[in-house]
């Protein structure tokens, strides 16, 4: 089968600023770290918002303080990493991967599933609300500001994908360029939506520097169904929040298909 890439922009990794920030602990003051804020507070780890006028201004500042300390160790104790409250090399290299758009923590709070038995270990978690939709049966379509000649094999890698289960495109959260943040979805409602950055270097065979359309498809689809993130690595879930390039992920685990049956039920 000819493999198909839709060629990204050239551009800075936007997460390349974390790796200037290794080393850095609380009571420091280092150029840069309002950067690591904004990624931490779109990512739902951090809100400077109930201070007011002096949250805002902490916010846009380069001082290492109790909040952000607070917000890393939540990072970490979410990624499963040692939570030491400082940028230390694990938690760079996890906060540079490429990753989901889609928030990890909303409104300060981290939502797990409820449905697990005293028997069963489970790490699956649902979106906020436990949204899902009231039918089995649901229509999709595609719409592109991209030209693409391989239209026909993304429309199959996205059909294949629920068998399994630009920058700013005026929904309010724009994109960042190639790798930082690779696609966003709804949660499940009257209409749901999914979008993909189109500067990013997609390929349905990927190379060591491009990412695998249908990994991150598969996982998009898990938030249009009502599935979060599960970022225990032990479960190796799709729905990780992060995914390196040149990696191929788009087979179910075993969590993720005990998430959408407690969701949905067992089909037949």
């Amino acid at each position: 089968m000819q493999s198909h890439t839709i060629q990204s922009k050239p551009g800075e990794d936007p997460f390349g600023f974390i790796k200037h920030l290794e080393g850095c602990h609380k009571n420091g003051s280092v150029k840069g770290l309002h950067e690591i804020k904004r990624y931490l507070e779109k990512f739902g780890y951090l809100n400077y918002g109930h201070q007011g006028k002096k949250g805002h201004n902490h916010a846009n500042d380069d001082e290492f303080d109790d909040l952000l300390e607070s917000a890393i160790k939540a990072y970490q104790q979410n990624h499963h990493l040692n939570v030491t409250g400082s940028l230390d090399s694990s938690t760079v290299h996890e906060m540079m991967q490429p990753r989901c758009g889609v928030p990890d923590v909303v409104n300060g709070t981290k939502h797990y599933h409820t449905h697990k038995s005293i028997h069963t270990l489970a790490h699956y978690n649902f979106i906020p609300g436990n949204p899902r939709w009231p039918k089995r049966q649901l229509a999709y379509t595609f719409r592109s500001s991209v030209e693409v000649s391989a239209a026909r094999n993304i429309r199959s890698i996205f059909a294949k994908s629920f068998s399994e289960m630009g920058t700013d495109h005026n929904d309010g959260h724009p994109f960042d360029g190639p790798r930082g943040t690779l696609a966003h979805a709804t949660a499940p409602a009257t209409t749901a939506w999914c979008h993909f950055d189109a500067d990013e270097s997609w390929s349905e065979n990927p190379g060591p520097t491009q990412m695998d359309l249908e990994s991150v498809a598969v996982h998009e689809i898990g938030h249009l169904l009502g599935l979060d993130h599960n970022d225990d690595p032990s479960a190796d879930a799709i729905m990780s929040s992060r995914i390196a390039p040149g990696t191929e992920k788009r087979d179910l685990r075993a969590d993720d298909i005990e998430g959408v049956r407690a969701l949905y039920g067992f089909v037949n």
